[in-house]
């Protein structure tokens, strides 16, 4: 039986997910946990890399003018915020 980790992900596995993507490049993320060593999914990897660890992640509060352009957006499309998020990448 495999074990696969859930829950939080650690300091050291962060760092050897950024460390295996910036060697490798991301390739095929259902090899990616076992060949960086990490006991985590396909799936999880994956996440943790777009939603935290991706360098061009902007960290931080929104600027004026990001809030503004938010504001504008949820005037023109109500709460439609896929439609919103699509706009805004």
């Amino acid at each position: 039986m495999v074990y696969v980790k859930k829950g939080a992900w650690s300091p050291e596995e962060d760092q050897k997910l950024i460390d295996y993507i910036m060697k490798y490049g991301i390739w095929n993320w259902s090899h990616m946990p076992k060949f960086a060593g990490l006991s985590r999914t396909r799936k999880s990897c994956r996440l943790q890399w777009i939603n935290y660890l991706k360098p061009e992640l902007k960290k931080g509060p929104f600027s004026i003018e990001e809030v503004e352009i938010v504001i504008r957006m949820y005037q023109s499309f109500g709460n439609r915020w896929s439609a919103i998020a699509k706009e805004l990448c």
